[in-house]
């Protein structure tokens, strides 16, 4: 093969780009990174559903079961900070087909684990791939794509972003009691193969940058403050809040992440340039999208759990209550997308997280007798909020740092998610037990102590009692908490009046692509 037939491939793809930096033809390179990131963000929602049947078969106290996710999440709480130094030493293009390729192989192992052991170690090195694929599939569409298309083009990219957790129980529930739990692992092999075959005929090579040494101490700051955070509010419900061994974790981790400000403010290369919280839309942005988080993953998290304790529902069932919500989210993301291009963000956010709390305040009204056609439209309403405000949100405060400052923005916005979600969800937690606590020793006070009324039910009686004050006061408690939720995104609207109003403003050349 000639030079200059090698070369058409890589004339042609620098030929598409535009003087902004974006390309021409660009929704199919999007598509291709939808490919990876609804892969990886689907299956950490998907393997929860699979946790009871693993643990019947492997064995393990629920303790040890739980590493399954803990493990993960710890570890991508350590590699996220590190994908801005490798997306510029390795190549955006090629660090995004590794990780699918890693991911493949990840998965394939899981699949085949032996043991509970085996199974945690195999999810330890999934989420190292796991990791890299958010963070860099969002600095990668800030290359490929024209400023004036970022809505749009974040709004097609939200379908995964936001679908994907709605699908997750739904369709882990259906191949755990259909097929087998193995298949959750299984099915990302074939996805992440026309991943790669697609990424590696679409996609344009994306100049590297020019790169320094790793940045060591703050990585182990780093490393270690993200991993005692995310270690701590995952096991504090068990070891309890206020015990040694949670309260270290915290101080370490305080520290820990107090050490790595200085040291990235001091070294002259640091890992993540923390110059990106200058800027005030991006720092704003990072807060309005923490209470979004909270918020969707507090309605995935606990309207499943309320369908099958207080409802009695099955997990498939329990799964198939979520769909239509995603359903919806997947149709409002494109279109808010196309409204952000037009109008900007800031009435886009602000509506649509006052329809989430209008929402969220709705489930308030939960009791032991609410039919899931009532939850299916809370849900879809709190979709159409969340649909409307998330992805223009993330929109804004990326699209307000420098070019030079997306690889490191792109990494703190994908850490500060997941902390959130998790802080969020490990918050709300331990407040709906400590309040389910103090409201049942209340109410089992006034039974026992000898309530004329319920003298006559006899043994029978009193548990059928017993039962349906234990399922008063955990429906009580899911109320507290969606009041709160509700408030919280009450807040981050009155944040959201802060944003820009608007198109986006011109901007000069953003370097994308080279050969």
């Amino acid at each position: 093969m000639t030079a200059t037939t090698q070369q058409a491939p890589a004339a042609r793809r620098a030929a598409t780009v535009t003087s902004d930096g974006g390309l021409t033809h660009w929704v199919g390179p999007l598509l291709v990174l939808i490919v990876g990131m609804f892969m990886t963000v689907l299956d950490t929602s998907i393997v929860n559903v699979a946790v009871p049947t693993i643990q019947t078969e492997f064995g393990g106290s629920t303790a040890d079961i739980a590493w399954i996710a803990t493990a993960y999440s710890l570890v991508l709480g350590v590699i996220v900070p590190a994908t801005a130094w490798l997306g510029d030493r390795i190549g955006l293009g090629r660090l995004y087909t590794w990780s699918l390729i890693g991911f493949a192989a990840a998965s394939a192992l899981c699949g085949v684990a032996w043991n509970l052991g085996s199974l945690i170690a195999f999810r330890v090195l999934q989420a190292i791939p796991g990791g890299i694929l958010p963070a860099i599939t969002m600095t990668m569409l800030y290359r490929i794509v024209p400023k004036d298309r970022i809505g749009s083009a974040m709004g097609l990219y939200g379908i995964g972003v936001i679908a994907a957790p709605a699908l997750g129980p739904t369709l882990g529930g259906y191949l755990v009691e259909y097929v087998g739990w193995r298949l959750i692992f299984y099915i990302n092999v074939p996805v992440a193969v026309v991943g790669v075959v697609l990424a590696l005929w679409m996609l344009p090579k994306f100049a590297q940058q020019p790169t320094y040494r790793f940045d060591i101490l703050g990585f182990v700051a780093v490393a270690t403050g993200m991993t005692c955070l995310l270690l701590a509010f995952s096991e504090g419900s068990s070891w309890g809040w206020t015990s040694t061994p949670t309260l270290s974790l915290i101080v370490v981790s305080v520290l820990s992440l107090a050490l790595f400000v200085l040291i990235e403010l001091e070294v002259e290369h640091p890992l993540l340039n923390l110059g990106v919280f200058r800027s005030w839309p991006f720092t704003n942005s990072l807060l309005v999208m923490s209470v979004l988080m909270v918020g969707m993953f507090a309605t995935l998290f606990y309207i499943p759990t309320f369908l099958q304790v207080v409802l009695g529902l099955p997990a498939l069932q329990a799964g198939l209550v979520l769909m239509p919500q995603a359903l919806v989210m997947a149709v409002m993301a494109p279109l808010s997308g196309r409204l952000y291009d037009r109008f900007g963000p800031r009435w886009l956010v602000v509506s649509g997280l006052l329809v989430s709390a209008y929402a969220t305040h709705l489930m308030t009204g939960l009791t032991m007798t609410t039919s899931t056609s009532e939850i299916i439209g809370w849900s879809c309403l709190r979709a159409v909020g969340v649909g409307l405000a998330m992805m223009s949100v993330q929109s804004s405060g990326l699209s307000a740092l420098d070019h030079t400052l997306t690889n490191s923005g792109a990494a703190i916005n994908n850490v500060v998610q997941r902390v959130a979600s998790g802080l969020g969800l490990a918050a709300l937690s331990a407040m709906m037990v400590g309040q389910e606590a103090q409201l049942s020793a209340d109410r089992f006070a006034l039974i026992q102590a000898g309530d004329p009324q319920t003298a006559h039910l006899g043994l029978a009686g009193m548990y059928q009692l017993a039962q349906t004050t234990t399922l008063e006061v955990t429906v009580t408690s899911f109320t507290n908490m969606f009041e709160i939720t509700t408030w919280l995104t009450v807040v981050a609207a009155g944040l959201g009046l802060l944003l820009r109003s608007g198109a986006l403003p011109g901007k000069g050349p953003r370097p994308a692509m080279a050969d």
